[in-house]
């Protein structure tokens, strides 16, 4: 029998915990009783634990009286993870962690692993939307911003939210095999294995910085002409600069190159169209500056994992 814990904190989602603890339940109903997950919480605090919803948990036991040693060991995200350290949970977790044969996160509780110093050297995920937030808190780890879930070594974690749902069938699969684990997600009625990763889920390019510079200029320009062509050369000189120091300028106020941006603006224009219109894809591809289906339907596999079809079907 394997022990699953999840450890709650004030201001937790509720689904990072309720989504994998039922895949765990759920799976239970397919194994012999020697082979079930035995399920537990762990609070922060004596009492009932408020979620971010408004609704209350009553953990199983206090961190003062947790077990030694967890088979599966999870902290769920919500906003008491990532704008919360909880001094007691971060000192218990130091020593947990290394008692338990795996721990992870779900979505932004790898901002309390991260914190606890559990992060550094492991390549990790989380939601799509924190995933920068992350980088910069935690430079020593390896963000994956793509990923639906990442293991490495004993360390597993899941991008947003639902993306739980998706780890613990994976451990499911790992644990007792594929057919377990297709029978539970038949159950919760979801697919083994999505289409693509987060990035389908998340802008690829972020909001224009309200001041206005020589690159946010040109960023603006891009964005209302997005059916014209455009080159480095054209940017640059929208900008009056060279083009070497342009492309230098914009890649640093950026993080991303003109060219990148340019090809990241139009994939974002294509969503949009596909999700909020039933235009044919050769139209879509031409309002958005593809040039052509093919075109876009290259970029549309490579960024995002998904046909612009698969796409409009998907999210429309």
């Amino acid at each position: 029998m394997k022990t699953v814990a999840m450890v709650l904190f004030p201001d937790f989602l509720l689904l990072d915990m309720a989504g994998p603890m039922e895949v765990f339940s759920i799976a239970n109903r397919y194994l012999e009783p020697k082979d079930h997950y035995q399920l537990s919480t762990i609070g922060t605090e004596h009492g009932a634990l408020r979620a971010s919803n408004g609704v209350s948990v009553q953990a199983d036991v206090h961190i003062d009286q947790a077990r030694d040693r967890y088979d599966l060991l999870l902290v769920p995200g919500g906003p008491g993870a990532y704008n919360e350290k909880h001094p007691p949970l971060l000192d218990w977790l130091a020593g947990a962690v290394r008692r338990s044969a795996v721990y992870g996160s779900i979505c932004t509780g790898a901002f309390i692993l991260g914190h606890a110093g559990l992060l550094d050297g492991y390549r990790v995920t989380t939601h799509w939307h924190y995933t920068e937030r992350l980088i910069r808190a935690f430079p020593e780890a390896r963000v994956e911003t793509d990923r639906i879930f990442v293991e490495d070594r004993n360390l597993i974690t899941s991008g947003g939210v639902t993306a739980g749902i998706d780890l613990a069938l994976a451990v499911v699969a790992r644990d007792h095999g594929k057919k377990v684990a297709q029978d539970v997600a038949k159950v919760l009625l979801v697919v083994m294995k999505r289409q693509g990763g987060q990035a389908q889920f998340s802008p690829l390019t972020a909001a224009v910085a309200p001041q206005e510079t020589p690159v946010t200029r040109v960023q603006n320009h891009v964005l209302e002409h997005l059916d014209e062509a455009f080159s480095i050369e054209r940017m640059a000189s929208l900008a009056n600069m060279s083009t070497r120091h342009f492309a230098r300028v914009f890649a640093r106020e950026v993080n991303m190159t003109p060219m990148e941006f340019l090809q990241s603006a139009r994939i974002d224009r294509a969503r949009n169209l596909l999700e909020s219109s039933d235009l044919p894809l050769k139209t879509v591809a031409y309002k958005s500056g593809f040039g052509s289906v093919r075109h876009m339907r290259f970029l549309f596999s490579e960024k995002l994992g998904l046909t612009p079809t698969q796409y409009r079907e998907q999210f429309s």
